[in-house]
C-alpha cells in the first residue's frame, strides 16, 4: 500500500458506492483513505481533504476510464 497514490477525492461517503463495487467487479486493489472518519463525521471532510480514492500506478489507466464512465453517466436530467 506504501506504492499507492490518490487518483480521485469525493467530498461525501454516498458518492463512492457505486464506485467501489466497479473497482472489485475488475480486481483492482484500492483503498479509500479517510472513508471511515468522514462516514462518522461528515463535517470533517474539509479538513481532512476529502475521502481519496489510492490505487497502485500500474492501475491508473483502467481506473481512470472507470471514473471516466461512472461521470459520463450519471448526469443530472
Amino acid at each position: 500500500m506504501e506504492d499507492f497514490e490518490t487518483i480521485a477525492i469525493f467530498n461525501y461517503s454516498h458518492e463512492i458506492v457505486v464506485l467501489k463495487h466497479l473497482l472489485e467487479q475488475e480486481g483492482i486493489h484500492y483503498y479509500f483513505e479517510n472513508e471511515t472518519t468522514l462516514g462518522v463525521v461528515p463535517f470533517y471532510t474539509t479538513a481532512l481533504g476529502g475521502i481519496k480514492l489510492k490505487v497502485h500506478p500500474n492501475d491508473f489507466k483502467i481506473v481512470q476510464e472507470i471514473l471516466d464512465n461512472l461521470n459520463s453517466n450519471l448526469s443530472i436530467v
